[in-house]
């Protein structure tokens, strides 16, 4: 390493750069700040601190467990907000299909590098996720597939049941059905993703 440089300057030049106002203005001054978070401590912390939750692979049907992690934080001395005005802002991957078996396995790899191929192998917080929801013993034999080269096998391993506990994949009756019940679990908004302009435009529809 080099020597240290100390300096206490509170001038600088800016050459030709100059200060300029924003030509562009928020529709509001409070920006909302939203955290994305996995764990049972970081959920608490978004239910303390922030006005919103970010979850990755919500299932609606744990639904009880976040709302205990999610209580603890809003219990919390000076926390942010309470269960009237907090945001739950599920991702979800919604596909519109008549053709689920084919949409599951389309989805099947991204899990798999999830599951198996994020973060060190003894500590990967999505992995976590799924454990919480029951699927340890299948979330442990995608991890060693994936980690030994063999990701296709890891993927094709994955159960559907898996797949349909964090995603919304069905013709449009079942996809309005089941944004329904993730509306019931906690859902405030859903931040979806489309595979194309049609789907943009039949989620528009939905919702």
């Amino acid at each position: 390493m080099g020597p240290r440089i100390a300096g206490d300057q509170r001038r600088a030049a800016l050459g030709l750069g100059k200060a300029l106002k924003p030509i562009t203005h928020p529709l509001r001054a409070d920006i909302p700040i939203m955290l994305g978070a996995e764990g049972p401590k970081n959920v608490a912390l978004a239910a303390e601190i922030c006005d919103g939750w970010l979850p990755i692979f919500y299932s609606p049907r744990m639904a009880g467990m976040y709302n205990e992690w999610l209580d603890e934080g809003f219990a919390r001395p000076g926390a942010r907000r309470s269960r009237e005005d907090f945001e739950i802002c599920a991702t979800a991957q919604v596909v519109i299909t008549d053709d689920r078996a084919a949409a599951f396995a389309g989805i099947k790899p991204f899990l798999a590098l999830y599951m198996g191929g994020m973060g060190a192998e003894e500590t990967n917080f999505h992995a976590d996720v799924y454990r919480r929801m029951g699927y340890t013993q299948v979330v442990d034999e995608v991890t060693k597939l994936f980690r030994s080269g063999r990701k296709d096998e890891a993927a094709e391993i994955i159960p559907d049941e898996l797949v349909d506990d964090a995603v919304i994949v069905g013709d449009i009756d079942h996809v309005r059905k089941q944004m329904a019940v993730w509306e019931a679990a906690g859902v405030t908004m859903m931040v979806v993703t489309a595979g194309s302009a049609e789907q943009v435009r039949d989620l528009a529809a939905l919702v």
